[in-house]
């Protein structure tokens, strides 16, 4: 029996933000539709979304400015980098290419109005995170009333029940209209228009046009029990009786009044109660939530509010609780924000409210990577899906990219791009030179292979996605008087060399560069799973020795004097360390290229780059830079420094209802001093993948069994976590005892796996070893083998983070 509150957030107290309610208001989603609840009392305001209504966009042709792009690389490799930075750019500019960017936009808000005779009592708002069940409940004098929402997976419904629990009965009044217009942050932004609401019987209707003439809306119907209705300036009360039932409908791109009468027929055969329709989401919902599980502590009792928990990171060390529950909320968010078929859960997820949302859309340099990297380890591989649909419906557009900004085959991903376009939209030099964003992509296609072991899915999908990516190498990269590669122009996401800086907060002048370590990182990589995965399955044969040879022309990293890995492979260019982004130690985080084992040397290389990375200090971090540290630091075996970033993450840039923004908007000296934090959960994400990459890191046939587990995790519980090699593991620790009891289960196929564990142990299964840290198991498909390790002096100290093997 699962510890009551566990996987629940509770709050004392409701959203507070004037004017952005919703970005402390307590968010449920099937992946499609969002709804978040603000949890007042006299005036509920509950925002509701759709994952396809974006606006503000506008698509232009893009021009061909290839023919520009040996003007650009002979200024780059003569060292005059601050020229060529705008040579592309200037050029788009003056052939009058203005295109914009869409955003998400809010679809309405619900209003809910109810008395409040005697002033509330006992308030209190929870989210059922196994569930997405949204609860606020609060007694007025002697009624207790209780407010439940959560919006089906399988019905694609918001479901919203209103009980009055003794006491008197009910009194409800509902409307909808436009979200507040107070989250208009530019009085430049144009407004949904023709907006149109009515009322019929127990129906509410609402329609409004989007910027492209389409309509979008919603219908909801009341049912209530021994209730009366009526319409009143333009709400719909209920009177009477002590609970009602409203269900909700939207659309987006359909004609209002074709859209009101299919939703009213479909509303009126729905005679499932919100039990029945509960039960039916809980289960599909729970199976994703429910695919790992988490304990670090056993609690008795009820758990603490989030109000408590974060009180107590304040004072410097966030709870174990704490900890569970932003592993438990970040996984929550992606469950809520994915779906096959749809569009990735972008910075906002699915609960923007803002008009024009800074930031909203999906962003493949840092953040889509990061909201997605906990899905695999964390045994959720199908939400990984929802990326490479939106992929492959831009595959056309990503072409043209590639061919009209550089005269390549195959595809360029822009950093920002939303559903309605793949072009190029953003002219920066920092976006427009930045040619890894499809390398980087890939990635996460072939390691849903490798976790679930799809051969069907290489072959149809992710093998073509890495040929189209090693296309646009083939014709980009040229060839040195070395016989290497030239990566001209090139992005270091998103920094500076430091001879192109007058100082440590100046404006660089430019970011374009030659030859950026990632650059080559992820070509790298692209090549080497392109042939790995071709010679697995015999395809692309008349290929692979043409990768091969492309592999060899890569040039090897860099190193400065002092022995760390350089940003940039070129000598025109300095590092910069004063800065968050951590690009050029992607060959051992996110990448896996360089191991301790594999290359110890180079290894020590980028770790002391990534070290030297601490000069920045507290005052530059993000919310998503902490979190990105984390992981970093998980797998290069640290993780007490690992918690200290989630630790330091969780007193600066954590809302009340646990939500993470860009920046510390406190001015509380962790991460940057803004006054104005962008909505940003991709940190929340990036919470949850940190915690699994301290628990396991796994290679094809090398499973490393907490490989960065931090001394204040005394004992704890986790999994089933999937490995590579579609093997799934759950690993149970106690660090007093010294032991380690392991399952692993290999899901298709029969394997032989190498098992690095943190320590030499001494004792498995009962039967003493000589002190090894390694063992080699077969694993029959589908069949489960039990391990208990005790270790070398009886206790668990530290973790070697993979460590050479004895």
């Amino acid at each position: 029996m699962k510890p009551k509150g566990k996987n629940e957030l509770v709050m004392h107290y409701p959203s507070s933000w004037w004017g952005a309610g919703w970005r402390e208001a307590l968010p449920s989603g099937n992946g499609k539709i969002g709804a978040a609840v603000y949890g007042h009392v006299r005036e509920e305001t509950v925002l509701l979304t759709h994952e396809d209504l974006w606006s503000g966009g506008l698509t232009l042709e893009l021009p061909d400015i290839s023919k520009k792009l040996p003007e650009a690389r002979g200024l780059l490799l003569a060292g005059d980098a601050v020229q060529a930075n705008r040579i592309l750019p200037n050029t788009l500019e003056q052939l009058g290419y203005q295109p914009k960017l869409s955003w998400p936009l809010p679809l309405c808000d619900l209003k809910v109005r109810m008395p409040s005779q005697y002033g509330f009592k006992q308030y209190e708002r929870r989210l059922d995170m196994e569930t997405g069940e949204v609860t606020v409940t609060w007694k007025d004098g002697e009624t207790r009333y209780e407010r439940s929402l959560f919006v089906s997976r399988p019905a694609d419904l918001i479901v919203y029940e209103i009980r009055a629990i003794e006491g008197e009965p009910l009194h409800v009044e509902f409307g909808m209209g436009l979200h507040d217009l107070k989250d208009m942050r530019k009085p430049t932004t144009v407004l949904p228009d023709h907006l149109q609401t009515y009322i019929d019987g127990e129906y509410l209707f609402f329609a409004a046009t989007n910027d492209d003439k389409t309509d979008f809306g919603a219908v909801a119907k009341v049912d209530s029990k021994g209730g009366t209705l009526e319409e009143v300036n333009g709400m719909l009360r209920v009177c009477g009786g002590e609970s009602l039932l409203l269900t909700i409908q939207l659309f987006v791109k359909e004609e209002r009044s074709a859209a009101w009468e299919r939703i009213r027929s479909e509303l009126k055969d729905l005679n499932t109660g919100y039990a029945e329709l509960l039960l039916e989401h809980a289960q599909e919902h729970g199976r994703l939530f429910h695919a790992m599980r988490l304990e670090l502590e056993e609690a008795e009792g009820p758990r603490r509010s989030n109000e408590e928990l974060l009180l107590e990171a304040y004072r410097g060390e966030t709870p174990l609780e704490m900890m569970e529950k932003m592993w438990a909320y970040g996984r929550y968010l992606l469950i809520s924000s994915s779906r096959e078929g749809g569009h990735p859960c972008h910075l906002y997820g699915l609960w923007c409210g803002e008009y024009e949302g800074m930031w909203a859309f999906n962003m493949v340099n840092e953040n889509l990577q990061m909201i997605y990297w906990q899905s695999l380890s964390g045994n959720m591989p199908e939400l990984l899906l929802t990326v490479f649909d939106y992929m492959e419906r831009l595959m056309d557009d990503f072409r043209t990219n590639a061919y009209c900004l550089y005269g390549c085959r195959g595809i360029y991903i822009p950093a920002p791009t939303a559903p309605d376009s793949g072009l190029l939209k953003h002219r920066m030099p920092h976006i427009l030179h930045w040619t890894g964003g499809a390398g980087w992509v890939a990635q996460h296609y072939y390691d849903y292979y490798l976790y679930t072991g799809d051969e069907a899915f290489l072959r149809s999908r992710a093998l073509p996605f890495l040929r189209e990516t090693a296309l646009f190498y083939e014709d980009f990269f040229i060839v040195g008087e070395d016989g290497y590669y030239i990566s001209c122009p090139s992005i270091s996401p998103e920094n500076a060399p430091g001879n192109y800086r007058s100082g440590p907060m100046d404006k660089p002048l430019t970011e374009t560069t030659v030859n950026a370590t990632m650059d080559f990182a992820i070509a790298k990589e692209v090549l080497r799973h392109l042939i790995d995965g071709a010679q697995a399955i015999g395809a692309y044969s008349a290929e692979i020795d043409k990768w091969k040879s492309m592999l060899e022309r890569i040039p090897p990293y860099c190193r400065n004097e002092d022995g760390s890995v350089k940003e940039w492979m070129h000598p025109y260019f300095t590092d910069y360390d004063h800065h968050r982004h951590q690009s050029h130690i992607y060959p051992v985080f996110p990448g896996t290229e360089v191991t301790r084992e594999s290359d110890p040397e180079l290894y020590e290389a980028f770790m002391a780059a990534a070290k030297k990375r601490l000069a920045i200090g507290l005052g530059e971090q993000t919310g998503w830079s902490l979190a990105h540290m984390a992981n970093h630091y998980a797998r290069m075996g640290e993780g007490d420094l690992a918690l200290e970033c989630l630790e330091l993450l969780s007193r600066s840039c954590v809302m009340n209802n646990f939500f993470t923004l860009h920046n510390d908007w406190r001015k509380m000296g962790i991460g940057l001093d803004k006054d104005w934090a962008p909505f940003q959960i991709d940190a929340n994400m990036g919470w949850s993948a940190a915690v699994q990459e301290m628990l396991l890191f796994s290679l094809p046939g090398q499973l490393h069994i907490l490989p960065a587990l931090p001394a204040r995790w005394r004992k704890g519980k986790a999994g089933p976590m999937l490995a590579r090699g579609a093997v799934e593991v759950t690993v149970a620790w106690n660090r007093d005892t010294g032991s380690v009891q392991l399952e692993l289960m290999s899901r298709s196929r029969s394997q032989t796996v190498e098992v690095v564990l943190p320590q030499p142990v001494q004792c498995l299964n009962g039967r003493e070893l000589q002190k090894q840290r390694c063992l080699q198991l077969c694993l029959e498909a589908g069949e489960a083998v039990q391990l208990s390790f005790a270790f070398v002096g009886d206790a668990l100290e530290h973790s070697c983070g993979g460590g050479d093997s004895q």
